[in-house]
């Protein structure tokens, strides 16, 4: 039941991040149909935030792959930590790289 409620609360939280971010972009799209603001800052934000998803899940699973290896092994706990940074830098290099380029492409 335990299970059930986590996936519940998952779910919920999912539908509530995809209503807020899909609610600007309906008004920015009223407001282009109108003769208004363009879509590209909506476009870039919408890349920025998917980049921030997507970097936020890698991150949360080198984590987890990091603790429950050390976990297992408590002895290799120092030889996991720079390896586990380095992926963590390039992870995050990523999503600053997505930042830079939806802001040039805006």
């Amino acid at each position: 039941m335990k299970t059930v409620r986590t996936i519940a609360k998952g779910a919920a939280l999912f539908v509530a991040t995809l209503v807020a971010s899909v609610a600007p972009v309906a008004s920015a799209v009223a407001e282009e149909a109108a003769g208004g603001m363009s879509l590209g800052p909506v476009g870039a934000g919408l890349a920025i935030g998917l980049a921030v998803i997507g970097g936020g899940i890698g991150q949360g699973k080198a984590v987890a792959a990091m603790l429950e290896s050390y976990g297992r092994n408590p002895s290799v706990g120092g030889k996991l930590l720079a390896p586990m940074l380095i992926g963590m830098a390039l992870i995050e290099s990523l999503v600053i790289l997505a930042f830079v380029i939806a802001f040039l492409k805006a």
